[in-house]
C-alpha cells in the first residue's frame, strides 16, 4: 500500500492569523508538527499542502516537501483532497498543522490500521480528561458504536447524564486516514454540508455524505492549538517534555 502523510497549513486562521508560522518555543508551529511525523514514517512521505508562499518559504528551507494548493480549499479535508490528485499514493493520512505535540506512535497506529481497512476513513479520538474540558467548545466530542464506528461528532458536551455530569467521554485527535474515492467524493461538494457547516468540524461532511467513520482510540498527549490559551499551555507542555 503507498501511502502519504500530508501536513494541511493555512495562513488565514480565523482565531489565530498565521497559525502555522507561530513559534512554539523558538520553532514554528507546522515545522513541529513535520517532527513529529518524520519521528514515525520516513520524510520522503510526508508533505505540507499549502496556498501561502510564507508557509512554502518555512518548510523549504526545513527540507519539508511542499505541495501547492489552490486557496479556495473550504477544509483542511479539501487541501488533502487536492493533494491526492498529484501525488501516488492509496491513503492519505492527515495530521493537522495545529498539532505540534502530535504523539509519533498515533501516526504509526494509524497508518497500521489504514493498511489492515484498506478503503475506510479513519479518525483519531481519545478520553476526555476532566470537566473543563468535556465543556470546552473548542474541543470536538466524539459519540460512537460499541464497533468503534463514528455516530456523531459535536462541540457541545455530550454524553451527559440526566443530572447534567460528566462521567465519561472522547475527544477527537486531528489525525485521520483517507482512501483516495474518498477524497474524491468530499472534495466533489461545492459548500460545506449543513452539520459539518454548523458545528465547524469537517469529518461530518463524510457522514452526511453516507461514509462510514471508524475512531481509532489514541494517546491523550497531543494537543490541537485553537486560542491564545491553547499556545500558552502547548508551550508549557513542550517544556515540561523536552521536546
Amino acid at each position: 500500500m503507498e501511502y502519504a502523510v500530508i501536513i494541511p497549513a493555512r495562513y488565514e486562521s480565523t482565531r489565530l492569523p498565521g497559525k502555522p508560522l507561530i513559534e512554539l518555543c523558538g520553532v514554528p508551529m507546522v515545522v513541529r508538527t513535520y517532527r513529529r511525523c518524520v519521528a514515525a514514517v520516513d520524510a520522503d512521505r510526508i508533505y505540507v499542502a499549502t496556498d501561502d508562499d510564507r508557509i512554502a518559504e518555512v518548510c523549504r528551507s526545513e527540507k519539508i516537501q511542499v505541495v501547492r494548493t489552490s486557496s479556495t480549499c473550504l477544509t483542511g479535508t479539501d487541501r488533502v483532497a487536492e493533494c491526492a490528485q498529484k501525488l501516488d499514493a492509496d491513503v492519505f493520512l492527515n495530521v493537522q498543522g495545529d498539532e505540534p505535540i502530535f504523539e509519533p506512535a498515533d501516526l504509526s497506529l494509524l497508518l497500521d490500521q489504514a493498511r489492515s481497512r484498506p478503503g475506510e476513513v479513519l479518525s483519531g479520538c481519545c478520553p476526555v480528561r476532566d470537566r473543563g474540558e468535556f465543556h470546552d467548545r473548542s474541543v470536538p466530542k466524539v459519540v460512537r458504536r460499541p464497533d468503534g464506528r463514528l455516530l456523531y461528532m459535536t462541540r457541545s458536551a455530550v454524553p451527559i447524564d440526566k443530572s447534567g455530569e460528566f462521567s465519561m467521554a472522547f475527544r477527537q485527535v486531528c489525525a485521520y486516514a483517507y482512501p483516495k474515492a474518498a477524497l474524491a467524493e468530499f472534495s466533489s461538494a461545492e459548500e460545506k454540508t449543513p452539520l459539518e457547516f454548523v458545528e465547524d468540524i469537517e469529518v461530518l461532511r463524510f457522514l452526511e455524505m453516507g461514509w462510514e467513520v471508524r475512531m481509532i482510540e489514541m494517546s491523550d498527549r497531543s494537543h490541537s492549538v485553537d486560542t491564545r490559551e491553547d499556545l500558552a499551555r502547548v508551550e508549557r507542555i513542550i517544556s515540561e517534555r523536552g521536546l
